[in-house]
């Protein structure tokens, strides 16, 4: 099979190690990396993904609203995590052992990254519109900006302050905007969506460790077994009081085996390429899709306030993703994972 293949460049990275008791003999301690991000190239490869990832991802919104028009909210988490599992395990490059020592960190970014936003979203979903939805996603690097200077404990440069803020206006626009008066959101749904924001942009501050270690493909396939373990109580609830129909299940693939699997062991090696804030560019252009398909499909009715929120949400993410200036640390270079993707079983 063809293999995706880019430049093997290295990432420049300074490691300060969380303030934590020795780890035990054969116990690996997490480190806490602030990415240099003035040395990372960003070409097309990057580009290309995050392309890709925008597609994908902006077409979820509208997976999910057709699924939970037939079966449980519950179920969508299950069955996005078996179906994206099923997809994963078939890359030979992804069946890879992780250390028993790490299997609790695998088990909480099973939790955060996956189990709890993918029953957050459809729960919103049932008072927000598909396409209101997408654009809230799109403050995902803003998100994402503000928690990584958290668990960094490094002030973000000035730029960067700015462009959270921006991308906290817009988002702020785009709620107000939207809730009541038929616009296509409650403040129920909105408050569960910024939760699951938050979900993601701590998880993809503590997965990059364990990607260091590991590789991409291996780090999503172990968190999406652990987000299985997670959602499979409520799911199977969630079953005896759902209808089975093709296009749920259509849907339910799409958003497993495509937008969960696939596109996540594409965000993977991207992350771990680009960096937890500059792997968000994608991110930028869900509102976009998200918007698009759900005025299309969904006949979703919007605030002419949330699309100028939208926009400036859009502006926000892009400042964000500008490289921080060099910072004087001592650095060490980790290698940068090449995209291989080996379908062989």
């Amino acid at each position: 099979m063809p293999n995706i293949a880019g430049r093997a460049e290295s990432s420049t990275l300074v490691d300060r190690k969380w303030p934590t008791a020795p780890a035990p003999l054969g116990h690996t301690p997490l480190v806490r990396s602030v990415i240099d991000e003035s040395d990372q190239h960003f070409g097309p490869p990057e580009w290309s993904m995050s392309v890709l990832i925008s597609l994908i991802w902006g077409s979820s919104f509208l997976w999910i609203a057709i699924a939970i028009d037939h079966v449980s909210t519950t179920v969508v988490p299950l069955a996005r995590c078996l179906f994206g599992a099923a997809a994963l395990a078939v890359l030979r490059r992804a069946r890879r052992r992780i250390d028993r020592s790490d299997w609790s960190r695998f088990a909480f970014l099973g939790l955060c990254w996956m189990a709890v936003p993918f029953l957050l979203y459809p729960i919103a979903e049932q008072t927000v519109n598909t396409s209101v939805t997408g654009m809230l996603n799109g403050g995902l690097p803003i998100m994402t900006a503000l928690v990584t200077a958290i668990f960094t404990r490094a002030r973000p440069s000035w730029p960067r302050i700015v462009a959270v803020l921006v991308g906290g206006v817009g988002i702020a626009i785009i709620s107000l905007a939207s809730i009541g008066g038929g616009h296509g959101a409650d403040p129920k749904g909105i408050v569960l969506l910024l939760i699951a924001l938050v979900c993601y942009a701590i998880a993809v501050n503590v997965a990059r460790p364990v990607q260091a270690k590991y590789g991409a493909l291996p780090t999503m396939l172990w968190v999406e077994i652990a987000a299985v373990g997670w959602s499979i109580p409520l799911g199977i609830n969630g079953i005896r009081t759902s209808h089975f129909t093709w296009s749920a299940f259509g849907a339910l693939f799409a958003l497993g085996a495509v937008g969960t699997g696939m596109a996540f062991a594409f965000y993977g090696v991207l992350l771990h390429r680009a960096g937890p804030v500059r792997g968000m560019i994608g991110i930028f252009f869900t509102p976009i899709v998200g918007t698009f398909l759900g005025i299309t499909f969904r006949d979703d009715k919007l605030h002419a306030a949330a699309v100028v929120g939208m926009g400036i949400v859009i502006i926000g993410a892009i400042l964000t993703s500008r490289p921080e200036p060099a910072r004087r640390h001592r650095r060490h270079t980790v290698p940068r994972e090449p995209l291989e993707l080996d379908f062989d079983v």
